[in-house]
């Protein structure tokens, strides 16, 4: 297995590639010179987002992680590393909580392969799933990711934080919704079903 290991790394984000309505959204991991981008799905993006935070909630909640630890200490609002190379596009991603160096441990596969197991990247037994989760929980985008290659990142409390509120400020930035239907509104508008074909505007 190829293992693209940030433990932890200088910085984890999400980013995106092109204009609203047509952005590729990106994970993207650097320690180092060691830069690893993977493409996703903006549903996946959003889905990790929450879990994050549910998980870094119920740890406070349990008392796990003092309240402090994990809130995050910085905005970054940089972006992506160039150049933006795609190791993979992401099918599944695993989240789970290592109680022992309490780090939230996200694992990444590609799409399209078979046979993976959550943690089977890590070199140990020791991590264990977040409080309120059954094992590992899931972000999947169709056909489970494979064993041959995955990009492993593990963070403190309040980095996990910090990524989970970019990432949530990403998925927000794109096409407004439409006042009347809800439908994504392109900057040239769209046909509304709600106003018997009117195209809306976007202002």
């Amino acid at each position: 297995m190829l293992v693209h290991r940030h433990n932890p790394p200088d910085r984890f984000v999400v980013g995106t590639v092109g204009e609203p309505g047509a952005r590729t959204f990106f994970l993207q991991a650097r320690s180092g010179r060691l830069v690893t981008s993977v493409s996703l799905e903006k549903e996946q993006v959003a889905i990790l987002a929450e879990r994050i935070g549910v998980l870094l909630d119920e740890l406070v909640r349990t008392g796990d992680v003092p309240a402090g630890d994990a809130l995050a200490t910085s905005t970054d609002i940089d972006p992506l590393d160039q150049p933006l190379v795609e190791e993979f596009r992401v099918g599944t991603m695993t989240l789970s909580w290592d109680g022992d160096d309490k780090q939230v441990v996200i694992e990444a596969f590609p799409v399209g392969e078979d046979d993976v197991e959550p943690g089977d990247s890590e070199a140990d037994d020791d991590t264990e799933s977040g409080p309120g989760l059954d094992d590992a929980a899931e972000v999947s985008d169709g056909d489970e990711g494979g064993a041959s290659e995955v990009l492993l990142v593990r963070l403190g409390p309040a980095a996990a934080r910090a990524f989970a509120d970019r990432a949530d400020t990403v998925v927000s930035a794109g096409r407004p919704p439409c006042p009347f239907c809800g439908q994504p509104l392109d900057p040239a508008g769209h046909l509304c079903p709600r106003a018997n074909g009117y195209k809306r505007v976007a202002r």
